[in-house]
């Protein structure tokens, strides 16, 4: 090992860090600080020659394989135990042509970068809520975000991608190159090998939006919400309509990506779903939108998350979201965010991303710092979730933490299941890609 070792320090654009270095911890260190794991080695790549060095070098080490950008992973998959996690951060540049309306962006980018380097020209791509979240991780796994109404989520955004095999090859995967791994890579997650670059088609949005929260009191959550998932139903592409509940409010609301002006007419019919007891409408600039939810600390914070997609808020799944709201101190954030216009018009059979008929996406969340709060914290949200699963028609893979197989299989139908099972086999047949939402080969060989 130690051969290999100082051959992998002589021959990398970037740099290793092993237990003990400077810096080691906090490269192992990722957003959901539940997550306290220690690889054998930390690669920094800096170039794409790097990744396939790193990939393998752990195949001939039989080391697990980790892969990190922003680490937002709430199970805390980039961080293997005892193996190697491929860091992508140093490969964080962002190449925009306006001309062509097009963004391509290296694999260990994040979202801030990203909406840094479009919105001087007024353009962007569906991006998360949050600006320090990995392109790549966002991205594979679907892409939600405040975009995604109007644009289609970001991975129906992709025009190709440039991917490290297991194999150790570089491919191009696009409509034209590898059409069968261009379609898993978007919405079946780090399946299928290391994205070192994405290519984005991108859309001219303005620099604009506006958030709107009007808070109700929570005796009044049922009908208020009826009345606001009415109103959502004939909004326009340019609005997302968002709910939440907790500390005895419900706050109902939208952010609109565009001219302010034009966003607040839909105002006055959100303070009429009930009696308002306090709102905050906030003109703000796009990129302002995309880190309002930064947390300084968020890497300190433990976190916990459940959720689920709804075809149909129905008046009997609002009933039982309101009537599960006591949870004392260790009650989760919950929270609505809805789906339809281009996340809908896309044909379902186009990317593997599933679910595409969801009318709201559901999620009870949690995040504390002390230890002794773990299972009360985790027990709450699965309780809260637990009650309206019956009503789920599936799950954002994005949001999933620890369920295994169980997991996957609410994540895709069966058809698309089966599909990437295909694409796995022909690409990572051993599944050396194995820490993440794992599509398991055919014949399921090796650390797998």
């Amino acid at each position: 090992m130690k051969d290999a070792t100082r051959n992998l320090f002589d021959s990398l654009d970037g740099s290793v860090q092993l237990p003990g270095d400077p810096g080691y911890d906090d490269a192992r260190t990722v957003w959901n600080a539940i997550v306290d794991r220690r690889p054998r080695m930390i690669v920094r790549c800096a170039s794409v020659r790097d990744v396939v060095t790193a990939v393998r070098m752990a195949a001939d080490e039989n080391l697990e394989i980790g892969i990190r950008c922003g680490g937002h992973s709430a199970a805390g998959h980039a961080v293997p135990e005892g193996g190697l996690m491929i860091d992508l951060t140093p490969m964080g540049g962002v190449r925009v042509d306006p001309g062509k309306r097009t963004a391509v962006v290296q694999g260990g980018a994040l979202l801030g970068a990203l909406d840094r380097a479009t919105q001087p020209h007024g353009l962007a791509v569906t991006a998360g809520n949050v600006s320090h979240t990995g392109v790549g991780g966002l991205t594979l796994g679907g892409g939600m975000g405040w975009l995604a109404r109007r644009a289609g989520l970001a991975c129906d955004n992709v025009i190709s991608f440039e991917v490290v095999t297991a194999a150790g090859e570089v491919l191009r995967a696009s409509e034209s190159q590898h059409p069968d791994l261009y379609w898993a890579l978007r919405g079946g997650g780090g399946n299928f090998g290391v994205v070192t670059e994405f290519e984005f088609r991108l859309h001219d949005i303005g620099t604009a939006a506006l958030s709107v929260e009007v808070d109700f009191p929570v005796d009044q959550a049922a009908i208020a919400l009826r009345q606001w998932r009415d109103l959502s139903e004939d909004a326009p592409r340019e609005a997302t309509f968002t709910a939440g509940i907790g500390g005895g409010v419900v706050t109902l609301g939208y952010v609109w990506v565009g001219n302010p002006q034009q966003g607040a007419a839909l105002l006055p019919e959100v303070r009429a779903v009930g009696r308002p007891s306090g709102e905050r409408v906030t003109p703000m600039t796009y990129l302002e939108l995309q880190s309002r939810d930064d947390v300084v600390d968020g890497h300190a914070r433990r976190r916990y998350s459940k959720g689920h997609y709804f075809r149909a808020l129905t008046d009997e799944v609002i009933d039982a979201m309101v009537a599960v709201t006591d949870f004392g101190q260790f009650a989760p954030g919950v929270g609505l965010q809805a789906y339809g216009g281009a996340i809908r018009d896309m044909p379902d059979d186009d990317t593997a991303f599933s679910h595409r008929e969801t009318a709201f996406e559901f999620g009870a969340s949690t995040g504390w710092t002390d230890p002794g709060e773990d299972a009360e914290r985790i027990g709450a949200a699965r309780s809260y979730a637990a009650t309206l699963e019956p009503f789920a028609s599936g799950v954002y893979v994005n949001v999933l933490g620890d369920e295994g197989a169980a997991g996957v299989r609410r994540a895709y139908s069966a058809e698309k299941l089966a599909r990437l099972t295909a694409v796995k086999d022909a690409y990572d047949p051993h599944n050396v890609f194995h820490l993440n939402q794992n599509i398991q080969p055919s014949a399921a060989v090796g650390v797998g």
